[in-house]
């Protein structure tokens, strides 16, 4: 079985291809594709990455499964609850989560997830690697109907993401990223159902603004926009002619970031590592720096405190 066979057919390919096997992949057989007039390289790219990575596959596919969850949800009348720390908690923040440890716990990686019982640090301390995972980031744009929730799902290797997967599910968007290939990919999707084939084929790398000259866009957060993140606005405005706001919910800001619709989101309010592990990868796989304010280094995950410090994420 080619595992390639019917990306081959829905994409335009030129008349001159040569068609190279790959290794196995758990018994499939792959093959690569080389053009020969450097048409369509996005898509060698990709298969290249995805294909020699289990973990993004699963993370992918989990994912689309908590999405296509997420949206028969959003169809109907919304029960809401509230946490202990007064966030709001829905059952499609449940069923998501279910979902993706159904797909990412028989890989044997511990799981760092909003939504399950916290471990202490003195068992978490001991992990090089785990799973970061919020099921539903957005839960108050979910709420709103606004569209602006995503699925995140993060793999970190001694303290750093390596990997992320972030799905949009009101748009059928997918984000994700192989932080040390150096890859990032975004592929609009018809259906939550869908292949890896189709993933593949519909995914095209992406890359950020380059530094600003005159002109600069700041992201900020459509539900938490405070007094220091207006004073960093502010301090911009001094060094440039014109600058653009824009605001989005969810982990959305730093795919907008990592795909070249602004140059810098700074963040002044409180976030958990699950808010921000998956776009930190996505982000670090275009070379975007997520540079806490309190250590001036790049954002630490699985700390003995869950809480993140103060952020900006920009080119480095």
């Amino acid at each position: 079985m080619l595992i390639v066979a019917n990306i081959i057919k829905c994409i335009k390919i030129p008349t001159f291809v040569d068609l190279v096997p790959l290794n196995d992949l758990r018994g499939i057989q792959c093959i690569k594709v080389i053009w020969k007039h450097d048409v369509e390289n996005s898509i060698l790219l990709v298969m290249d990455s995805i294909l020699k990575n289990t973990n993004l596959v699963t993370a992918i596919h989990a994912a689309l499964s908590a999405g296509k969850s997420i949206m028969a949800i959003y169809k109907n009348d919304i029960a809401v609850e509230f946490k202990s720390d007064n966030s709001p908690l829905t059952l499609a923040d449940k069923e998501a989560n279910t979902i993706i440890n159904a797909y990412l716990k028989p890989i044997g990686i511990p799981i760092i997830s909003e939504e399950n019982i916290q471990l202490e640090y003195g068992i978490r301390k001991h992990w090089k690697q785990c799973w970061i995972v919020d099921p539903l980031d957005g839960t108050k744009e979910f709420i709103k109907r606004n569209g602006e929730f995503t699925v995140n799902i993060a793999f970190v290797e001694s303290g750093q993401p390596s990997l992320g997967v972030i799905y949009i599910p009101a748009s059928k968007t997918l984000y994700f990223a192989d932080a040390i290939a150096k890859l990032a990919f975004k592929a609009e999707l018809e259906n939550h159902n869908t292949s890896l084939e189709n993933v593949i084929s519909k995914s095209k790398q992406i890359f950020p603004k380059g530094s600003p000259s005159q002109h600069i866009t700041i992201i900020g957060s459509q539900s938490h926009m405070t007094k220091e993140t207006q004073g960093f606005i502010e301090a911009v405005k001094r060094d440039f002619t014109k600058v653009t706001l824009l605001t989005k919910g969810s982990s959305l800001k730093f795919c907008w970031l990592a795909e070249g619709k602004a140059h810098v989101y700074p963040r002044f309010a409180p976030t958990m590592e699950w808010d921000t592990a998956a776009g930190h990868a996505i982000c670090n796989a275009v070379d975007i720096d997520i540079i806490s304010q309190v250590t001036h280094t790049p954002l630490r995950y699985n700390k003995a405190d869950l809480y993140n410090p103060s952020f900006v994420a920009a080119k480095s």
